[in-house]
């Protein structure tokens, strides 16, 4: 399930290694990011989709090697976009059946 702030496996691209450090290579509805191995399917929010680390990744992966446009371009049926069926809001039915009840 798509997850607001986590990163989940069917996010991950592919392994990259950074100055002797292992990343994983993953895409949001952002782009492209870094994380790391501890950060996927966890229940954890991962804090490398949404810090000042990101700030420079186009440049950080082009260093690497990495055509950040045409990764991106492939990799667009990864990006979970909320609202089209996969989140939607619950419905407490004893509320609903108040208001029911009403009109």
């Amino acid at each position: 399930m798509a997850s607001l702030f986590g990163s989940s496996s069917d996010m991950v691209i592919e392994p990259v290694a950074e100055n002797g450090s292992e990343f994983l290579l993953a895409i949001d509805e952002k782009g492209l990011y870094l994380t790391t191995a501890r950060y996927v399917d966890s229940n954890m929010a991962d804090p490398n989709r949404y810090t000042g680390a990101r700030t420079n990744m186009a440049a950080r992966l082009s260093a690497l090697g990495i055509d950040v446009a045409a990764v991106t371009a492939a990799n667009q049926h990864r990006v979970k976009k909320f609202g089209e069926g996969e989140i939607k809001k619950k419905v407490n039915p004893l509320k609903a059946s108040k208001r029911a009840m009403r009109g």
